[in-house]
């Protein structure tokens, strides 16, 4: 099946587009592969902080207690002798399934480091057509430098999975698919027979990550889009979702955690971003609360989607207008600054470990706060008025 445009401005695609070179970007607000090498893992400090808290001071009645620095850690196994201040964010022990992973450049790889970087053991569901492409990149030390976790160490992935989640089962599979080229050679890459796999080489797992999606249309006005076109984004994009999580829930152990990517575009008009891929952000988000209620209460596991801002990623490129949203996110989000990929792998590391373990049917932003915004603020309507702007 060919590949098809992006589908998605913040999500690694279902088909991604490969290039045989690696660009390195700026680093940009996430978008659908978000990149991980222009990162501020260089900021974190040598004891693997991930995030810090403002010293803070509470008065109660009959005392008065002062709270030094709180951090927050992501720790890695390295570390595991040291004294750990503050609040870990602790993963050591679990297993992580990322659906959505072919290159370094994107949600997927991102999330899976900061999981690494938690001490989670990393399985990843790479798009067919691009195994051989990522599999060889990371044998040849292609992405080493994108590896490296705070402390040093390469992060580790255990097993690399054959996966293309528009497909549930053999049955599925057209005929022209089966018989591709690019499928030759791999085997077992349904979501089910993926799941199954896992289970016979693992048993179980801990963490689920959607990272994946596709929209052939994307670059079409909704009133343009066909509706096969507009299918094709539901099934990648939102029932791909369904079926990872149907199919894994079984081998995801109580507790666990299950975590999606969507986009603005769900909820707010953005024009350029087609093809019914809106609609299939809008199904992802009112899936992952009926999700989260039926997980929660047949297999105490939490289901929760990550809203992510624009990042210049090579799938992103597909949908034509990537430069512009992110100029416009600079522009007008309450956080003048880029948002880097990492910055959103550290929020599914919070939101998989128990420290969020009360939280799921939950749509977080990791935007810079632009989903809080009513206009754009550098609308010429607005010349005269004094916005404050970050000048640092």
């Amino acid at each position: 099946m060919a590949t098809t445009a992006a589908s998605s401005l913040q999500m690694a695609t279902a088909r991604p587009c490969i290039s045989s070179s690696h660009r390195a970007f700026k680093v940009g607000a996430a978008m659908l592969c978000g990149s991980s090498k222009v990162t501020p893992w260089a900021k974190l400090s040598s004891s693997n902080h991930v995030s810090s808290l403002l010293t803070f001071q509470r008065n109660f009645a009959s005392s008065s207690v002062k709270f030094e620095k709180v951090v927050t850690k992501a720790m890695s196994e390295a570390s595991e002798t040291k004294v750990v201040p503050g609040l870990p964010i602790d993963l050591k022990g679990k297993r992580a399934f990322i659906a959505g992973v072919a290159d370094d450049n994107g949600y997927g790889w991102a999330i899976a480091k900061s999981l690494a970087a938690a001490g989670a053991e990393i399985l990843v569901g790479t798009w067919v057509p691009a195994l051989n492409i990522f599999e060889s990149s990371l044998r040849r030390g292609k992405f080493d430098e994108s590896r490296t976790l705070p402390d040093g160490s390469l992060m580790e992935i255990k097993k690399i999975y054959p996966l293309d989640a528009v497909y549930d089962n053999l049955e599925d599979v057209p005929e022209d698919v089966k018989t591709n080229k690019r499928y030759a050679g791999s085997s077992n890459w349904t979501v089910q027979e993926v799941a199954e796999s896992v289970k016979k080489d693992f048993g179980s797992i801990d963490i689920l990550v959607h990272s994946l999606a596709n929209g052939p249309e994307v670059t079409k006005p909704l009133l343009e889009t066909s509706r096969k076109g507009y299918l094709a984004a539901l099934s990648a994009s939102s029932y791909s979702y369904i079926s990872l999580l149907k199919h894994f829930l079984p081998i995801i152990n109580p507790g666990g955690s299950s975590i999606s990517l969507t986009y603005l575009a769900s909820e707010r008009i953005i024009p350029g971003y087609g093809g019914g891929m809106s609609s299939a952000k809008a199904a992802l988000e009112s899936d992952t609360r009926v999700l989260a209620f039926e997980a929660g209460r047949k297999h105490r596991i939490r289901v929760n989607t990550i809203s992510a801002g624009p990042l210049r990623s090579r799938a992103a490129k597909a949908i034509g207008f990537i430069d512009t949203m992110i100029d416009y996110s600079l522009a007008n989000a309450p956080l003048q600054k880029e948002l880097s990929a990492e910055e959103v792998g550290n929020t599914a590391a919070f939101l998989a470990s128990p420290l969020a373990s009360a939280i799921t049917g939950a749509l977080i932003y990791v935007d810079n706060g632009l989903n809080a915004m009513g206009v754009g603020v550098d609308s010429p309507i607005f010349k005269d008025l004094d916005i404050p702007k970050d000048n640092h």
